[in-house]
């Protein structure tokens, strides 16, 4: 259900919605502007000010993500802010008197938030339904009395008041002093670290502040640091502090684009299907430049939803292929639901909008060649049995979503998704039996979750000044006092930050985030056995290894880095061996595919690769390309693997367990046991991944124009399979070209991202234009 549209708050409202009835704004005691749409800027301080008399308050179900600066209402005791947008708690700061608060259904608001509300109204006694009196008297006391004595001590061990005293070298003397002060100073458990830091920043400026009162009294001390006009205590904190710059690494450059989260489910529009439009040609183009090795300057792990300073636009480490349409970062604001399309080539009048093996194959052999020289390469015409249905399914599309748009905009067609996963089966049973109709995407600033059946946003998750390149899903138990563990889905992501967000979605809870690189974060995966082991893989050409244990009903939980893995290029994607989890990892990077030893029971936490795959392909190598850019890998079934390699305009499938046997446990380069090989589209766009269905035999690769090369590998096919010569796609689902009403239709978009639920009921694809789209198997 949609929010209906905003109306504007006038005196009229007030009187209509106000309870008891009067003619006279003093004289209102309750008010209810719930679900009328209401952001931030709608709320009139000056008109609302009026309400001396006020007493209780609700704003539930709007959109407002912060109240308003300037805000007085003296007597206001009770407050309702559940379901809505609200990022900034500090803002509460100046309703001092109230006394209830309900901030339920905020997915921006952390723990760390609901210790900042606490601290900050002298007076709350309920919060979200409970009686914290006693937490409360911890949080304003205790731990404060705490923390300002470690506060002093960092003083007392370090610095010192300057000689003389100014505005610029006490605003120096403070910036080392608050530094030092939230570095050094650790308490509470991890999911609490956020608020530990603010109260710590908080406590050394009231205590450098009072130790130059005496100074400040006796002689004049004139500010040379310019001060905004209505500038937040956050915006100045920023400010004092240096502000935070980060450089992102310029692999492959994507536009900052931005959105926003819900917490109620939203629906986004759908297109009709336009009439056929000349494709334009594509600019982008494989861009030959190895990874920069520059270092850049990540910053320091802040709230999620709360990270807006992020300073000029940055390049991502992503697609520098990809710079067109490339538009500033603009402030966050909630996203649009509607849909918008790119078309590629159309197909004509009374063709069907699918394509047979044989309708792709002329043009493609045109442009690719099958190498003589591959023929020494091993090959084997039957590999492990893989035991899928012969018949291969239909899929036709459902939704075509733009849920990742920055403010809004329904032009915004440059924000780039990048990674998809569907949830595990649902914590209670109300998903679809044997798998999920929920899939988690990611692409700018944002995390949505997706029922794919609806087409409902479920959830979205806002990280400001954050660009998200991967995701993944885990099903842990949450530990309960005097009783067994709970399972819940959570969620992790993490990008250009280095920063891993944490996130129950269930509950609309972020609860926690650690940091797990120095540079951007390109690829996670969940160990399939070991459900808290996370590995990260990073732009610092290294794989992590973290261990996410001990996650209560609090949500305190411990980290751990368990290996850390040398690759010596960028991962870009990660496949554990789906019998035995725990023992090896592949990780196709940018410079070839390795296979690493990942058995904790052996001592060596820093590793090398145990071997490197290598393919017939790269014998094609020349000055332009090596071929050994790995963008695609995933396991089509217990042995057999699909990947791919930037520019190949192919995909192999090879044997996991013939590959390892054939290696003498010298050699670190092992040749690949090929299987088969599938034609594909010979684009030069790179980094378009694959994706795999073991239980229907499917693999699925998107290309450059939209389009979806499907193959259902069975058996037969298997069997049948001839050295030397390609396989052709089972279907190519053409790109379903959706239009916006006067808009038209617009060129095909490349598909970055592919998933799959276990039982292909749906496909969503994402694509580098802002728009997801989920594909449904016909007949159910």
């Amino acid at each position: 259900m949609y929010i209906r549209a905003m109306e504007k708050i006038t005196e009229k409202i007030l009187l209509e919605k106000s309870s008891p009835k009067t003619n006279k704004l003093e004289q209102i005691k309750i008010l209810n502007l719930s679900r009328m749409g209401l952001k931030s800027e709608d709320l009139p301080v000056p008109l609302l000010s009026k309400l001396c008399s006020l007493e209780q308050l609700d704003l539930s179900g709007n959109l407002l993500q912060e109240i308003p600066k300037g805000l007085c209402l003296p007597s206001l005791k009770i407050l309702n802010c559940s379901n809505n947008d609200m990022e900034d708690v500090v803002s509460l700061e100046a309703l001092r008197n109230i006394e209830e608060l309900r901030l339920e259904d905020n997915l921006y608001l952390t723990v760390n938030d609901e210790h900042k509300v606490i601290f900050l109204l002298p007076k709350l006694r309920m919060f979200n339904g409970k009686d914290i009196s006693s937490t409360a008297h911890h949080i304003r006391h205790g731990s404060t009395e705490i923390l300002r004595k470690r506060v002093i001590g960092v003083w007392e061990r370090s610095f010192g008041l300057p000689d003389p005293i100014t505005a610029q070298s006490l605003a120096a003397v403070e910036k080392r002093f608050v530094v030092a002060a939230c570095t050094q100073i650790k308490y509470g458990p991890n999911s609490l670290s956020e608020y530990t830091k603010w109260r710590v920043e908080m406590i050394a400026k009231e205590y450098l502040k009072s130790l130059t009162f005496s100074e400040e009294e006796g002689g004049k001390i004139t500010d040379t640091t310019p001060t905004k006009e209505n500038e937040t205590p956050a915006e100045r904190r920023t400010r004092d502090l240096g502000g935070n710059s980060i450089v992102s690494p310029q692999k492959r450059i994507r536009n900052n684009s931005e959105v926003v989260t819900e917490a109620s489910p939203r629906k986004s529009s759908r297109l009709a299907s336009a009439a056929p439009v000349e494709a334009s040609p594509r600019k982008s183009k494989r861009v030959t430049s190895t990874p920069q090795k520059t270092d850049p300057m990540m910053s320091s792990p802040r709230k999620h939803a709360r990270m807006t300073n992020v300073g000029t636009p940055e390049g991502s480490p992503r697609k520098s292929s990809r710079l067109e349409n490339a538009s500033k970062t603009e402030s966050p604001r909630r996203a649009a639901k509607s849909v918008i399309s790119t078309p590629t080539s159309r197909p004509a009048k009374g063709e069907s909008p699918r394509k047979t093996a044989k309708d792709q194959t002329t043009s493609q052999q045109s442009k690719q060649k099958t190498a003589k020289t591959e023929n020494n390469t091993p090959r084997k015409t039957a590999g492990a049995k893989l035991k899928v249905t012969q018949e291969p399914v239909s899929l036709q599309p459902l939704h075509v979503l733009q849920c990742h748009s920055r403010q809004d905009s329904p032009d915004d067609f440059s924000t780039q998704l990048w990674a998809c996963a569907f949830e595990p089966p649902q914590e209670c049973s109300d998903g679809i039996s044997g798998g999920s109709r929920t899939v988690a995407t990611c692409g700018g600033e944002t995390l949505c979750v997706i029922d794919c059946e609806s087409g409902h946003v479920l959830k979205k998750y806002k990280v400001p000044g954050e660009e998200f390149f991967s995701l993944a899903w885990s099903t842990v138990l949450m530990s309960r006092t005097g009783g067994s563990g709970r399972p819940c889905n959570i969620l992790a992501a993490g990008g250009k930050r280095g920063l891993v967000k944490l996130i129950h979605p269930r509950v609309n809870l972020a609860f926690g985030e650690f940091h797990a690189s120095r540079r951007a974060i390109s690829i996670m995966r969940f160990s399939p056995r070991n459900a808290s082991f996370l590995f990260t893989g990073t732009y610092e050409n290294k794989i992590f290894l973290w261990d996410i244990s001990g996650l209560d009903r609090d949500y305190n939980f411990k980290i751990s880095k368990l290996l850390v893995l040398e690759t010596g290029s960028t991962p870009l994607h990660l496949s554990l061996l789906p019998t035995s989890p725990d023992t090896h990892l592949l990780s196709g990077c940018d410079d070839g595919l390795y296979v690493f030893d990942i058995q904790i029971s052996k001592n060596t936490q820093k590793r090398n690769e145990e071997m490197e795959i290598v393919f017939p392909v790269y014998k094609k190598k020349d000055k332009k390309n090596t071929y050994r850019t790995i963008d695609g890998l995933s396991f089509l079934s217990d042995d057999i693997v699909a990947s791919k390699s930037h520019m190949q305009g192919s995909i192999y499938l090879w044997s996991w367990s013939a590959t390892r046997a054939s290696w003498n446990g010298r050699k670190k380069e092992v040749p690949a046991v090929v299987l088969a090989e599938l034609q594909w589209s010979s684009t030069d766009i790179p980094y378009l991944s694959l994706g795999t269905c073991p239980g229907y035999g499917y693999v699925v690769c998107g290309d450059e124009q939209g389009r979806l090369w499907m193959y259902h590998i069975t058996d037969t096919m298997m069997e049948n399979f001839k050295s030397g010569k390609t396989i052709s796609a089972t279907e190519v689902l053409e790109w379903p070209s959706p239009v916006r009403a006067g808009k038209g239709a617009l060129e095909g978009p490349s598909i970055n991202g592919i998933a799959m639920d276990p039982d292909l009921h749906y496909l969503v694809a994402l694509t580098d234009k802002n728009m997801a789209v989920v594909w449904k198997r016909e007949g159910r």
